[in-house]
């Protein structure tokens, strides 16, 4: 009995393990992993021009945030 409960395990393991290898797999061959060179040439090249209009678009939401907690509610 003790040897069939090993057995099933074994199986179980091993084919969930191939089910895991075979997703791994197709996410490597569909690009899933590809993004991380892009996202950090992206950070390490960034013109200032473009550092500076991320930094005026975020303070245009910080205001307009701030003005719509300033409104009173319109009912």
């Amino acid at each position: 009995m003790m040897n069939d409960i090993l057995l099933m395990m074994l199986i179980v393991g091993v084919v969930v393990s191939f089910i895991i290898l075979a997703f791994f797999i197709w996410g490597a061959k569909s690009g899933q992993f590809d993004d991380s060179k892009k996202m950090m040439g992206g950070l390490l090249f960034d013109s200032t021009e473009d550092l500076n209009d991320a930094v005026k678009k975020e303070e245009k939401v910080k205001k307009a945030k701030e003005n719509k907690k300033s409104e009173p509610s319109k009912k």
